[in-house]
């Protein structure tokens, strides 16, 4: 991998392990779908604007439909499952699911997209697991509704990464491929389109008690112009770059970034088990990131 994708990679790290502490701000205020709505819109209109001001040429290649079909898979359903699990589940927990990714990307791109299941990517991903299970210090939990609940939002979630990293390899990168930027823009109109319908029978029928105040829209600012629309210009681009299953190992080191975040924000407390996590998830990021030996190179 080379160093300016692996600087993509933590870069990309730090700005998602952030959206974990934003959503928990903002899901109990707003609720489900306000929170997700204005996430991607919100999202959509900054990218809108980067591109305006760049000048980007407008050149989608004909994949308009299939990237606003992509985005409703890889930005829509997500950011409505995350806001689901963030009224229920502390911030830690969501980051904790949502280290499955890597794993569903390798059993998606083994059962459907005819990618090689090696022993080194399967043993990579279940000790990430491990070490972010130890870095944010999740014991046991008393398994109820909320837990359940919370904990199949964000498996889904994880689910549609898992697909649309594949797909996104599939469809966007045929043919020449396709800006980044175009990429992360139709994704989030995508999603907005799928959500506005959901958000204005939503505010219609059963509008929050509260739209918040300051705090919560200067979190979902922070959400959606930072954690997703820029955010996902990277992620488009380490796409192309060092493919689905590599670029879904970023989830490895988001909870690394919430729990710094926390101690530096929140004046949350350190603890040896932050140095013992972070030691496996570097262990998994080698085995899952490092170059396969082929048998004619030996």
């Amino acid at each position: 991998m080379r160093l300016v994708d692996l600087l993509r990679l933590l870069s990309l790290a730090a700005i998602w392990g952030a959206s974990f502490l934003f959503m928990r701000i903002i899901a109990p205020v707003l609720g489900t779908v306000p929170t997700a709505f204005f996430r991607v819109s919100i999202a959509a209109a900054g990218l809108l604007v980067m591109l305006l001001v760049m000048r980007v040429s407008w050149d989608f290649r004909g994949k308009l439909k299939t990237v606003l079909l992509l985005g409703m898979i890889n930005s829509g359903v997500p950011a409505t499952m995350y806001s689901v699990a963030a009224q229920v589940l502390p911030a830690g927990y969501s980051a904790i699911f949502n280290a499955t990714t890597p794993l569903m990307g390798v059993l998606i791109g083994g059962l459907f997209f005819h990618e090689r299941l090696s022993l080194s990517k399967i043993a990579g991903v279940c000790l990430g697991l491990f070490g972010v299970g130890i870095l944010t210090r999740a014991g046991p939990v008393a398994f109820d509704q909320d837990l359940l609940l919370g904990a199949l939002s964000c498996l889904m979630a994880t689910t549609c990464y898992g697909f649309a990293g594949f797909l996104a390899r599939r469809w966007l990168d045929q043919a020449g491929g396709l800006d980044s930027r175009l990429s992360a823009l139709g994704s989030m109109l995508g999603a907005t389109l799928l959500l506005l319908p959901l958000f204005a029978y939503d505010a219609l029928s059963q509008p929050p008690a509260s739209w918040g105040g300051w705090s919560v829209w200067l979190s979902l600012l922070g959400l959606g112009l930072g954690c997703t629309a820029f955010a996902y210009v990277l992620y488009f681009r380490l796409l192309s770059a060092i493919g689905p299953v590599r670029s879904m190992t970023v989830t490895f080191m988001i909870p690394p970034f919430g729990v710094l975040w926390g101690a530096l924000l929140l004046d949350e407390p350190l603890s040896m088990a932050h140095l013992y996590g972070g030691a496996l998830i570097g262990g998994a990021l080698w085995l899952v990131l490092r170059p396969t030996v082929k048998a004619n190179d030996r």
